[in-house]
């Protein structure tokens, strides 16, 4: 399949979705210039400028169209909302909604695949969600900066990091375009753990906090690698830190939205 092809059938998918009355629109991205920007679809909308690439952060989106989506006029008019999602954002929701944070029952989701480029773009390990609707499967590949890293020495890591951590300048861009970073307090913003107007801080505790805080969550989406003006490889300590996680509690996030998180006690699992 061609990308012109894979764009024509995404198009088609969209539009019949908006055709069928069971969405009151559909997120998806929409050519701005050189860059793409999320775009909340409408029935009757002209669908020729829905782009693939470049991709950006939807997740966080359509949660916030979800809080806001009142159904539009009538009682009949429709409450739900479809998107387009790869596989990140697929297993970005199901995390999401294990916390409360967006409702799938009001989302009507297309599943595209990525394409081998897109891939390797995001060195990602698993570049399909679990249906296909646009696109055509390619396995996942080895993140080579993981690789590069476990060759290190527990002297030499230690000291990678903190070089990559002393060119933070701390505009928070990876705790705000993070899906899964939605506390309405964030501890990151408290003195007592992250000095304020100290660049960068002595001891790294603003990426270990936020490393800490997203391990049983992070589905390698790439976007807080994606945003960092320092170009901080983000991406390895999470890919890292996630393998841990699923040696010791054998937990994938996003694999599944029946599997409760490891670190949410049991019975607040149940209360929710």
């Amino acid at each position: 399949m061609t990308m012109d092809d894979r764009l024509a059938a995404l198009q088609s998918a969209v539009k019949q979705l908006l055709d069928g009355g069971q969405v009151a629109g559909v997120l998806a991205l929409r050519a701005t210039g050189p860059a793409s920007v999320p775009h909340l679809f409408r029935p009757g909308d002209d669908v020729a400028d829905l782009v693939l690439w470049p991709k950006y952060n939807v997740p966080k989106v359509i949660d916030r169209l979800l809080d806001a989506w009142s159904g539009g006029e009538g009682d009949d008019a429709p409450t739900r909302l479809g998107m387009v999602v790869r596989g990140c954002e697929e297993r970005g929701l199901i995390e999401m909604a294990k916390r409360n944070q967006v409702d799938l029952d009001r989302l009507e989701l297309i599943y595209l695949a990525c394409t081998e480029e897109e891939r390797d773009e995001c060195r990602c390990a698993w570049p399909y969600p679990t249906r296909i609707d646009v696109g055509q499967k390619v396995e996942g590949v080895a993140d080579q900066l993981v690789a590069e890293h476990e060759k290190l020495s527990e002297a030499e890591r230690t000291e990678f990091w903190q070089q990559q951590f002393a060119r933070c300048i701390k505009c928070y861009a990876c705790r705000t375009v993070c899906p899964q970073c939605f506390c309405e307090v964030c501890v990151l913003e408290d003195d007592l753990w992250v000095e304020s107007g100290v660049l960068a801080p002595p001891f790294p505790s603003y990426h270990l906090i936020r490393a800490y805080h997203t391990v049983s969550k992070c589905v390698g989406c790439m976007e807080c690698e994606r945003a960092c003006p320092a170009d901080i490889p983000l991406t390895v300590l999470y890919t890292l830190l996630r393998r841990d996680a699923e040696e010791m509690f054998e937990y994938v996030p996003g694999r599944s939205v029946d599997e409760p998180p490891p670190l949410v006690v049991e019975t607040m699992w149940q209360e929710h």
